[in-house]
């Protein structure tokens, strides 16, 4: 039974579910439970440090009940966006109605897609495409590229978008993030290209063809929603990516890595990135919280990943510190004197 337990990343679609069908002010029903109630459930829940042993790490990893629970995500994403747009569409609700379901979407978009995604993307399989496909609704498959190619590589850097500074407020970082981390892409693709001697129009150009599908799958919904369809899937699809740079700004929020004597910097270790083991996060998150480890092991699955004792801690889990963060001088307050001393003379 301790396999199921991911099952309750669920709740989060389900809670939209019921939001958009009940309408009202329950289409605020998701955002209230995954930022009011969950937060409030994480100051009462207990954090646990415990790895698995490595007997028990192999039996893990080949089980597949736990990629089958990520790839049901993709019907389940996909099938609410359609819900929502469609009910959007086709009642006779208020403003702050459809406001509601575009929060509740994009919460979706970015917890069971972008979050999933990732996680698939990681994998050197078929299961990659997925990973992509989960990316769509959020108007964000170009993080594939970016966050594989570029930011594993210059994370806690000043050449890594998705890494925030010191005293850096999430707003600003939003804005220079989603920027640089697209800019980025482009330059990397590009780099590929030229070091395959592919030309720019070639299927091999998967900016090029991200773009491509992007604009065809908001035409699409153009076609069939009509002006109101295509702004509540766009809009939803901000705010999932919105909420995915929330997350990349408590991941990594002024860690530094130092440069070496050669003038490279010192490799990726488990102290360029913000740990959290409070249990509901990472059952809600698919252990996107342990991601010291995931930066220092980006093949492992999410089932495995460990705890690290060298590793930063945040003092609350994931879903907390988002609604933290949204408060600058609370988060910095909170979050500064735990940054490594060392780091902030970098």
């Amino acid at each position: 039974m301790k396999d199921l337990k991911y099952i309750c990343a669920y709740t989060i679609p389900f809670m939209a579910i019921i939001g958009i069908w009940l309408q009202g002010i329950y289409t605020y029903l998701t955002p209230i439970y995954a930022f009011g109630l969950i937060p409030i459930l994480e100051l009462f829940t207990n954090s646990s440090t415990k790895n698995l042993d490595d007997k028990h790490k192999i039996l893990q990893s080949k089980k597949k009940i736990f990629d089958w629970m990520l790839y049901i995500n993709l019907p389940i994403v996909y099938g609410i966006l359609l819900l929502g747009v469609f009910t959007s569409t086709t009642s006779n609700l208020d403003t702050y109605e459809i406001i509601g379901i575009i929060i509740s979407l994009g919460i979706v978009l970015g917890s069971n897609g972008i979050n999933v995604g990732h996680e698939l993307g990681h994998r050197y399989t078929k299961e990659r495409y997925i990973g992509k496909a989960l990316l769509l609704p959020s108007l964000y498959m170009h993080f594939y590229i970016e966050h594989n190619f570029g930011h594993h590589l210059n994370v806690a850097t000043k050449e890594d978008p998705a890494t925030a500074r010191y005293n850096q407020p999430v707003y600003f970082f939003w804005i220079t993030s989603t920027i640089r981390q697209y800019i980025n892409a482009w330059k990397i693709q590009f780099k590929l290209l030229k070091q395959n001697n592919q030309a720019f129009l070639s299927v091999k150009n998967d900016m090029l063809c991200y773009f491509v599908i992007t604009l065809l799958y908001l035409t699409i919904l153009t076609y069939f929603f009509g002006f109101l369809g295509l702004l509540v899937a766009f809009l939803s699809g901000v705010t999932g990516f919105l909420l995915l740079e929330t997350i990349n700004y408590i991941e990594h929020y002024g860690l530094v890595r130092r440069k070496t004597s050669s003038g490279r910097y010192e490799r990726v270790r488990e102290i360029h990135s913000w740990n959290s083991n409070h249990t509901l996060g990472r059952i809600m998150l698919y252990e996107l919280t342990r991601h010291s480890d995931h930066h220092h092991r980006a093949s492992k699955k999410y089932q495995i990943l460990d705890h690290h004792d060298k590793s930063p801690q945040l003092p609350f889990g994931y879903p907390t510190s988002m609604v933290l963060s949204l408060l600058p001088p609370l988060w910095f307050l909170i979050m500064n004197k735990r940054v490594p001393r060392e780091m902030k003379s970098i």
